[in-house]
Parts: C-alpha cells; structure tokens; sequence
C-alpha cells in the first residue's frame, strides 16, 4: 500500500535528513517492499515548490539520496509508490505539483472517464500530464479551489464531495501542501491516516524527531526545536501523542501550526468499493 507523509514545521524551514537513507527502516530499506516510484516535495525560501521523484524504488536512486540529505523546507510532503493506475513513469509518481501546491494521494476509485468529463467541463484536463487517478483527484481539487477564489479548503471539500457523490470511492486519503499550510484528507475509513503534534522545545539539548516504521522514518533536530505536526498512514514512533483521524476528517495546519479538524464529507461514499471489486493489480496495491 502506497504510503503518505507529511510534516509540518511552522514558520521556519528546517533540514530534515529522511525518509531515509542511514536507519534499518529508511525509506530506502521500506522502498523494496514499493518499488513503484518515490518523492519528496519541498518548498524554497521563496514559496517555490521543489519536487525530488522518480519511479524508481528510492534504493536504487542516487539523485534521491542526495536530496534527501540537504533539503530544508517549512513543510514535507513524501510519497512512496505501489501503482494501482498508471505505467511507472516520471509523470505517474508522486508529489504532484499544481500551482504551486504539492499533492499525494494513497487509495483507489474509479469511472475516470466521467472524472475526465468534469475536469473538461472545469477546462483543468490540460493539467493532468500522466495516466492516474491521483492526478487526476488533484486536478479537480485544483480547479474547484479556482472557482472557490484559492479557498483550498473548500476546493478539497468540494471535489471530494463529489467524487463521493458520482464515482465508485474505495479511498481518497491525501495530503495538500503550501510552503505555509497543509491540508489532509481521510475519507472514508477504509485506509488509516494518523496525526502528531509535537510543542517546540525550550531547549537546545532537545531530543530530535526520530519518528520510523516500517515504512518510512524521518530524523530531524531541527524540527523537534521548532515544533512540528506530522501527518502519517501509520504511527511512526511509540510517542502517546499518535490519535488517528476519523473517517471523513478535513485537517488543516497553518503556519502557527494551529490544526483544525473538520468533517464535512458525507458518513460514506454513495457507491463505496471493496477490494473484490478492484483488478488484480489494484487490489494488490490497496493491501495493508
């Protein structure tokens, strides 16, 4: 099952050496297990995003490695590929950027003949450059976010609405990231999505961030001084702190990193899928 993870530092950018390249659970060590593609987004001083991908397992990618190592953003967002749609290409591989935001996403749905038929209506198809359903979720989140006048909350509100209204959904669990705000999704129960909020630390002797699983793990000193909120398919530390987000949860993470849960996503979907219902292939991918 692809895997999510997102960091949120506040206001100030911090390095963070991970997802990871040293640890017995590196990312590169869990990449053997999703050797579909991996990525790392970030954003420059300037708000610009920056996106470190291949479709490549991240074990056996060098340009990988040294990104990882020097990085330093104010938000992360790292995706780690088992393809459910799509060839593994460059352009199927996650984060994906879309003015000047970065999305993942970590599930299956499907009819995207009638999705490409509203990302027509919305003249947004020119942004999906690759074959899978996850773009193509993020353009539409793109596109109602224009017609909400930038309101990213409500253009993930309404997209995600109406996949749930119109399209057969096994899940839609995502994370949107600016450089000073993060948006995660988990609808509907069928995959977990954790969060952790972690207080700046008042001293410089402070414990780093040292969250892993074994998925994915990220070790960073500097953002367990600055604070930090972390969004995660599963617990990654044994620290009290994990809760899990309910299905139908709408996070938001500013700047101040001031998080704020919503829930306005219908109970469940209208036409919810199982894996019985999925090809082999995608099936395969859904696993826990």
């Amino acid at each position: 099952m692809c895997r999510l993870f997102g960091l949120h530092a506040g206001s100030q950018a911090v390095r963070a050496t991970f997802w990871l390249l040293d640890a017995p659970d590196s990312l590169a060590d869990q990449s053997r297990r999703e050797p579909d593609g991996a990525g790392i987004g970030t954003f420059d001083g300037d708000g610009t995003a920056h996106v470190a991908k291949q479709p490549l397992a991240a074990w056996e990618d060098h340009a990988f490695a040294r990104e990882a190592r020097v990085l330093k953003s104010t938000t992360f967002l790292a995706h780690v590929r088992y393809a459910s749609t799509g060839a593994h290409t460059m352009v199927n591989t996650h984060p994906f950027e879309q003015d000047g935001r970065l999305f993942a996403h970590n599930g299956a749905f499907g009819d995207l003949e009638r999705l490409d038929e509203r990302l027509a209506e919305f003249v947004v198809a020119d942004l999906v450059e690759g074959q899978t359903d996850s773009e193509r979720l993020f353009a539409l989140i793109t596109a109602e976010i224009r017609r909400a006048d930038g309101d990213v909350g409500e253009g993930i509100t309404r997209a995600i609405s109406w996949i749930a209204a119109e399209l057969p959904v096994f899940s839609l669990n995502l994370i949107l990231t600016t450089a000073s705000d993060l948006w995660a999704v988990r609808y509907p129960e069928t995959h977990e999505l954790h969060i952790l909020e972690r207080l700046p630390s008042r001293s410089d002797e402070a414990a780093p961030l040292d969250a892993r699983s074994s998925r994915i793990r990220a070790h960073s000193k500097e953002a367990s001084r600055a604070g930090h909120v972390l969004i995660a398919t599963e617990p990654m530390d044994d620290n009290s702190g994990w809760s899990a987000l309910p299905s139908g949860a709408l996070v938001h993470v500013n700047a101040d990193l001031a998080v704020t849960v919503s829930h306005p996503f219908p109970g469940t979907p209208a036409h919810p899928l199982t894996l019985a219902d999925l090809s082999p292939s995608a099936a395969a991918s859904q696993k826990p």
